[in-house]
């Protein structure tokens, strides 16, 4: 019986997923033949990680499908059930930031960010930050669930402080911080979290699953891009204390 419920819908998942790919094989292809003409050799590296790309996506889906959706929703609904509701606020907050933490999308902009600034930011700065970011901004949906906040009370202002922020904080981390507003809301966030927030709404009396429990990854995508420009404004104090201790170091030479 476990066997079939693993595999349900696994056909539905493979054919989806090559309709997703197949335009971007078309193109290459395309490429290829008329204008790249890789080696051979290239060629077959590159099938070969298509071939790789396919089975994670189809295999991570299938386990979103039977595993990530239905422990998120339990688990909220549990911790709703058997606890007190504002428990799930440092609940929800850790596992936002554990999920993000192995986020692999999260990872790679750390990564990339750590060698284009040649170790300025370094990875694991970016890293904690945007994992403390959106642990907060998980805390903060669990938040408006419980209290019946409306979204809008939320989204505006946080936009509107995350555009006027951008003016005071230093510019190589208004670009950074936009980005991690989108790769913090990958799939580890979404799938785990979005169906813990749904399971928490579905079990307090009042509140409408499709209406509390959605609005969430909005939360995501602030929070992060706010704890940047944070970051960058940190940076921006530190630079000024560096340039005032060297001026000091100067005169007293």
């Amino acid at each position: 019986m476990s066997e079939v419920v693993i595999f349900e819908g696994l056909w539905n998942t493979i054919i989806e997923v090559f309709i997703a790919l197949l335009p971007l094989i078309a193109f290459f292809a395309y490429f290829q033949l008329v204008y790249l003409k890789l080696p051979r050799v290239e060629v077959a590296n590159m099938a070969k990680g298509v071939i790789l790309t396919f089975l994670g996506i189809v295999f991570f889906l299938q386990g979103v499908h039977v595993g990530f959706l239905p422990i998120g929703e339990l688990l909220g609904q549990g911790l709703v059930q058997h606890t007190e509701k504002w428990f799930v606020i440092p609940v929800g907050f850790i596992l936002g930031a554990v999920a993000t933490f192995a986020e692999p999308a999260v990872r790679a902009l750390s990564d990339e960010v750590e060698k284009v600034s040649a170790g300025y930011i370094p990875q694991i700065i970016l890293l904690v930050t945007l994992s403390l970011g959106v642990g907060l901004s998980i805390a903060l949906a669990m938040i408006r669930i419980i209290v019946g906040i409306p979204l809008m009370y939320l989204l505006l202002p946080g936009y509107g402080l995350a555009l006027a922020t951008t003016f005071i904080t230093k510019e190589n981390f208004v670009s950074i911080a936009f980005d991690s507003g989108g790769v913090a809301t990958g799939p580890m966030t979404v799938t785990f979290i979005m169906a813990f927030s749904v399971g928490v709404a579905s079990e307090i009396e009042g509140r409408d699953p499709l209406i509390e429990g959605f609005g969430m990854i909005a939360l995501v995508a602030l929070i992060p891009i706010l704890s940047v420009l944070i970051l960058g404004l940190i940076y921006s104090r530190k630079e000024k204390q560096d340039e005032r201790d060297l001026e000091y170091e100067e005169k007293e030479s």
